[in-house]
């Protein structure tokens, strides 16, 4: 039986993984790379825009090996 981990992941997380203030699409999407890298897989996500800026809280697992 396959066994999973799951991290809460928001755009504040990116914010300060990466010294970023209001980040774009394209920061978000290599950040989301990043952890895809690291076997994240995002299963749940809420996308929220204001002011052109950008946010997000979301669900990832990968699996645990």
């Amino acid at each position: 039986m396959k066994k999973w981990e799951y991290m809460i992941v928001d755009s504040m997380d990116l914010e300060r993984r990466l010294t970023l203030k209001g980040p774009s699409r394209d920061e978000i999407e290599k950040y989301f790379d990043v952890l895809g890298s690291e076997g994240w897989e995002i299963v749940n996500i809420d996308w929220r825009e204001m002011d052109k800026r950008s946010s997000f809280t979301g669900i990832a697992k990968r699996e645990i090996q």
